[in-house]
């Protein structure tokens, strides 16, 4: 399983994503989940993925090829697209057909394994910031002022904390801790969900990645505000009249 949230302000974009695939007792694997694709100052487009490994990688890899096609053009390639709901279409119809593809050529994977989804998120130059969850079928939706964030694969522990602090104006600082914390609550609750975390943040008109960081087990800063968290919550808790 996996987790990846998104959220959209008016300062920019927060991306934070899980890297743990598969768990069990004795098998654990890493892969990334964050992709950019960017020309500073031009163009930047975030890519974050849940859902089958070989649905994904096959996706991102044809995205890849798709790009360096001399023929490529602006209904091909995301990098030519002349706006971010053009990248999110294109994005859109190779999941969809990478999907198809990989479930027929496999009779007896049911249709729920060979499921995948992404958010996609960036801007184009002269372009508004945008936000959108691919579906496994290929159609998206858009993150809105109502809800300035998105989420894939494990998101229900995590989602509570943004309802209640995520807006708009909040900001790259705050909203940095409210997706770290929205993940250190998934994590708690379900094994499938686990370290190393990348951390993005695209500042708005950048049209490049701003930050990038990996967050390993044990990190000094995440624990603490892991700790610092579950010490809030619990006095909280205490102090709650009945």
């Amino acid at each position: 399983m996996t987790y990846c949230v998104a959220l959209k302000l008016n300062a920019g974009l927060v991306l934070l994503s899980d890297t743990r695939t598969n768990a069990g007792l004795d098998n654990i694997a890493t892969y990334r989940k964050m992709f950019f694709f960017e020309e500073p100052g031009e163009r930047v487009i975030a890519i974050m993925t849940a859902g089958s490994l070989s649905v994904t990688q096959t996706a991102i890899s044809r995205l890849r090829e798709a790009i360096d096609d001399p023929d490529a053009d602006g209904r091909t390639s995301i990098m030519r697209a002349e706006t971010m709901l053009g990248v999110a279409d294109i994005i859109g119809d190779t999941l969809a057909r990478t999907r198809r593809e990989i479930a027929s050529q496999c009779s007896d994977l049911k249709q729920s394994q060979a499921s995948a989804s992404m958010i996609v998120a960036g801007q184009r130059v002269g372009g508004d910031m945008r936000l959108f969850l691919v579906y496994p079928e290929g159609n998206h939706i858009e993150a809105t002022e109502d809800t300035p964030y998105l989420q894939i694969g494990e998101h229900k522990y995590g989602k509570p904390i943004l309802d209640r602090v995520v807006t708009p104006a909040t900001s790259l600082e705050d909203a940095q801790k409210a997706a770290l914390l929205s993940m250190d609550s998934t994590m708690k609750s379900n094994l499938s969900v686990g370290m190393p975390l990348d951390l993005a943040v695209i500042e708005k008109d950048a049209c490049r990645v701003s930050a990038k960081r990996r967050i390993m087990n044990g990190d000094p800063q995440f624990s603490a505000m892991s700790d610092a968290w579950s010490e809030a919550l619990r006095d909280a808790f205490v102090k709650m009249p009945l």
